[in-house]
């Protein structure tokens, strides 16, 4: 009897144990959001943004990330950005014309503002480095299907492995060479660059990279930078660590310093806003001794962000005469900076 008791109130303590864990699995379950929610919570901080491009390989959109309520946006650096007016729709349809505050060459990173109140945004701090097999859902407006008020595309999958970028497209090589999420999603696509890569809480872990193939194997990579790699470059340029824009005003072209006059000489204009490219070095110039050369991707102008070649001519032209030049190239994936001495006396002369 005794023993048949003990059996009995354990049998009981067991069962309301059981009772227990099933009513608090169930409202749990009840608290925690679907993934339906998930999404739509995340997709409102997910803008569409719209710049220059539109020729095959240089497409005019691409995406970005809310990061704070005031109306900061941090996407990739790209030729997008290069336009005089960037449009960025939000979830809901409303649409602003976005500022360029300042460029990671680094990172690759860029930092836009809206002039918008009590937005809803990603905190960049709100999630740590995840691990391999963490599930994930990639959200961007990828190949510009999103117009207006409608969503961006979303797609889920898991982290496939954390390793260092080794990328390039075309002779172009990613600068950056820290540690990237690999990403068992295709989210190597047109307009998926910038865009928010989060956790199946919502928690914002990663942005969306450029459109790259792997140095070893030529295969399209699918990665996202950590969001700790993130911040640290949003930082940087709140901080003015790392360059700035150029005004954006378009001078008269008389008033243009001519690159050639320091010996440098930049690819043709062939779009309004062609990078600039190193297309050759003059002998025995004053680029020839700061160790410029052909390929080269000139990126900043004595810390302010270079983006076409008239926006060289204008950072040149609005240095004093005698100042020092200081350019900061990408060449074979690494940053370089090459000082070309003082900015020759003539140099506004037409």
């Amino acid at each position: 009897m005794i023993y048949y008791g003990q059996q009995s109130q354990r049998g009981h303590e067991a069962l309301m144990v059981a009772v227990f864990c099933w009513i608090a699995f169930g409202m749990g379950a009840a608290q925690a959001a679907s993934p339906e929610e998930t999404i739509a919570g995340a997709a409102r901080k997910v803008v569409k943004l719209y710049g220059a491009g539109g020729v095959r390989g240089l497409e005019a959109y691409q995406t970005g990330i809310l990061i704070s309520a005031e109306g900061y946006v941090v996407t990739v650096m790209s030729t997008v950005l290069d336009a005089d007016e960037i449009d960025c729709v939000l979830d809901d349809g409303r649409r602003y014309k976005a500022t360029l505050t300042g460029v990671d060459p680094r990172r690759e990173l860029a930092v836009l503002r809206i002039e918008g109140e009590d937005l809803p945004s990603f905190s960049l701090q709100e999630s740590p480095r995840v691990t391999v097999g963490t599930r994930i859902f990639a959200m961007s407006n990828l190949f510009g299907v999103a117009v207006g008020d409608e969503r961006v595309s979303v797609q889920h999958g898991v982290v496939s492995g954390i390793v260092p970028l080794d990328a390039r497209r075309g002779a172009y090589e990613a600068p950056y060479r820290g540690d990237v999420y690999i990403l068992d999603c295709t989210t190597n696509n047109p307009g998926s660059p910038g865009g928010a890569l989060v956790d199946w809480h919502g928690r914002l872990i990663g942005m969306l990279g450029k459109e790259l193939r792997a140095n070893a194997s030529g295969i399209w990579l699918n990665y996202a930078m950590p969001i700790e790699e993130v911040a640290r470059g949003y930082e940087a340029i709140q901080a003015g660590q790392a360059a700035t824009p150029s005004d954006g005003q378009s001078p008269a072209v008389g008033m243009l310093f001519d690159a050639l006059r320091m010996g440098v000489v930049l690819v043709p204009d062939l779009l309004d806003k062609t990078p600039p490219f190193i297309e050759s070095i003059c002998k025995d110039s004053a680029a020839a001794k700061a160790g410029l050369r052909p390929d080269d991707l000139l990126v900043a102008v004595n810390g302010r962000a270079v983006a076409s070649r008239t926006a060289v001519q204008q950072a040149l032209a609005d240095l004093a005469e005698g100042d020092p030049v200081r350019f900061v190239i990408v060449r074979d994936g690494a940053i370089v900076e090459c000082d070309l001495g003082q900015r020759p006396s003539d140099a506004r002369k037409p």
